[in-house]
């Protein structure tokens, strides 16, 4: 158990930052501090690139043939539509729902928004009524009755 207590984490070592300023090195293929390429470098790396290049056409030509394979299948993919503000969800009642069956789900879908209205109404109850006693019923109640008491001050005098 003494094994990982035995260092002082907060013991200062005798590190030099600057001692390998002189030796610069190549960081993960880059030419990062050092010289100008030779032509054997830029070579390779041109060699490098292709490659690259040749995985990306390989890999597009086998994109479009998958989505040529699901058109031709019948497969459709559909775009998302709805927020407009930032998609997430496909949602077109007028073109993808039988028109007998058109009236009933725009119903189901404004029961929808109405369980998150009536949710959102609660919450406003909850917190508004409260919120209104307190920031301009109570504050006017205070004002009036302050009034009602200087005006019986000065009937008085």
């Amino acid at each position: 158990m003494a094994g990982r207590y035995d260092r002082d984490p907060f013991q200062e070592e005798d590190v030099d930052p600057f001692a390998e300023a002189g030796r610069r090195g190549k960081v993960a293929g880059s030419n990062y501090g050092g010289g100008p390429l030779s032509s054997a470098d830029l070579k390779k790396k041109e060699r490098e690139l292709q490659a690259k290049e040749a995985e990306l056409d390989k890999r597009e030509k086998e994109l479009k043939r998958k989505e040529e394979a699901a058109a031709q299948a019948g497969i459709v993919i559909d775009d998302k539509n709805w927020p407009s503000f930032f998609p997430i969800i496909h949602h077109d009642i007028a073109s993808e729902i039988p028109v007998h069956l058109q009236r009933l789900q725009y119903l189901a879908f404004a029961s929808l928004l109405g369980v998150k209205i009536w949710f959102l109404a609660i919450i406003c109850f909850i917190s508004g009524v409260p919120g209104a006693y307190v920031l301009w019923y109570w504050p006017l109640y205070r004002a009036m009755r302050y009034k009602l008491l200087l005006q019986s001050v000065y009937v008085d005098l």
